[in-house]
């Protein structure tokens, strides 16, 4: 029997709360595992406990201990899932050019940043950047316009356009109850509380509306937005869920009409794929790949960054026509189970790693 192929699937902390880890454990227990041994190799910071001398230790030696990985796996594929800021660049700068030294294919999928903010205004580390990211043999991005901005800097062939994808099954087991058309709208945000995410205009908007909102998740914002809640007087509409996953998050949203994620940055949220498989209507920004899910007024509504007036705008209009609530929700349902499934995903990643080991090029035996 011939040995399934190994690939290692760089990321954090399978227990992370991140879309990054979402992402990997969708990954590693999709049927992608039939035709390839996947295992995961952590980096990064998220999920560990660790000294500054422990983190120095982890950049020196890390790097290392995946090229004994690679070596000792004879891994062909090295699935490096990274975004552009300056801690990730660096830090995952190294493991790529392990892996390539190691005779590793490396598929270098973003997640999140921009190279115009990143490299900034400097044309020298705009086109180290640049350089850097074409040592990868594949680079997969989340958007059509990625899609395009990468292709003009990397050529056709190295730049793969490849969304995210969830398991819809666990939001078919919650019935859906119709919403009580006299009641407050129920809005739902889920993901870290931290800056960049819209949270301050969520909050902002609520006084000017009925609805009442649950936050689903942690972070260092969660004391400052409590005092907010309670300055603004909507302490009462506000439930702070803590990190939910699994049923308990399929339960949250099944009680759930509307997603509200003003993100300020996105690549393409795992709370959005999941809220829309729910089907719950999302409330969002033209940020990173949204653009590409959500159809305005078919799948949700568009708000603008940082427009606490549009948000609420749009709770008032979603609360006074349930019925186009409803038909929302359906289209949504219909839009992640045809377009965003766990199933295309394993599928597309099957076929680009399937292309990235027939390029690889034998072992010559000395």
């Amino acid at each position: 029997m011939s040995r399934k192929p190994a690939a290692l699937v760089l990321g954090p902390s399978r227990e992370a709360v991140s879309g990054v880890s979402t992402h990997v454990n969708i990954l590693l227990q999709s049927a992608l595992r039939s035709a390839f041994a996947l295992e995961h190799f952590q980096v990064g910071s998220e999920g560990r406990k660790e000294s500054a001398l422990a983190r120095a230790a982890r950049y020196a030696f890390s790097p290392l201990g995946l090229a004994a990985r690679i070596l000792s796996r004879d891994a062909a594929i090295v699935h490096l899932n990274t975004s552009l800021n300056a801690k990730a660049y660096w830090r995952d700068l190294a493991y790529l050019l392990v892996a390539k030294l190691c005779g590793a294919r490396v598929l270098l999928q973003k997640h999140g940043g921009t190279l115009q903010a990143f490299c900034g205004t400097s044309p020298f580390f705009g086109a180290f950047v640049r350089a850097t990211l074409r040592l990868a043999d594949a680079v997969v991005v989340l958007s059509r316009a990625e899609l395009a901005e990468y292709g003009r800097i990397l050529g056709e062939r190295q730049v793969v356009l490849l969304p995210n994808g969830v398991d819809c099954a666990p939001f078919r087991k919650f019935n859906r109850a119709p919403a009580d058309p006299s009641a407050p709208l129920r809005c739902i945000y889920i993901g870290r509380l931290a800056p960049r995410k819209g949270l301050d205009e969520i909050l902002a908007s609520l006084p000017s509306t009925q609805a009442a909102l649950t936050l689903v998740g942690s972070g260092p914002d969660e004391r400052r937005l409590r005092l907010r809640a309670k300055a603004l007087g909507v302490e009462a509409r506000v439930r702070f869920a803590g990190p939910a996953f699994g049923e308990e998050k399929a339960r949250l949203l099944s009680q759930a009409d509307v997603l509200l994620l003003p993100s300020y940055s996105e690549g393409l949220p795992y709370a959005l794929l999941e809220a829309m498989a729910a089907g719950v209507v999302p409330v969002v920004t033209r940020v990173g790949a949204i653009p590409d899910v959500v159809e305005p007024g078919l799948h949700g509504l568009f708000v603008p960054v940082r427009d606490a007036d549009a948000i609420a705008k749009a709770i008032a209009s979603l609360e006074a026509d349930r019925a186009w609530l409803a038909r929302m929700g359906a289209a949504c349902r219909k839009r992640i189970a045809t377009g965003y499934s766990i199933e295309r995903v394993a599928a597309e990643f099957g076929g680009l790693y399937g292309a990235l080991l027939a390029s690889r090029a034998p072992k010559t035996v000395l």
